[in-house]
């Protein structure tokens, strides 16, 4: 009857031991994609556009 406590007390304190990390839930870090493209990319159409109606204007 000591052997099944005993063998029930250490199945316990070993299934609390492994159930997790002391220091907390490690994360993983976020992904940042950086946009490689010129910043003039949208400026340039409106400017084109632009551009023409002031030809057609003239």
């Amino acid at each position: 009857m000591k052997s099944i406590a005993l063998a029930a007390a250490l199945s316990i304190a070993a299934t609390s031991a492994f159930a997790g990390a002391v220091s907390g839930p490690v994360m993983e870090p976020a992904v940042i994609v950086q946009d490689s493209s010129s910043s003039s990319g949208g400026v340039i159409v409106p400017l084109m556009i632009l551009l023409v109606v002031w030809a057609a204007t003239r």
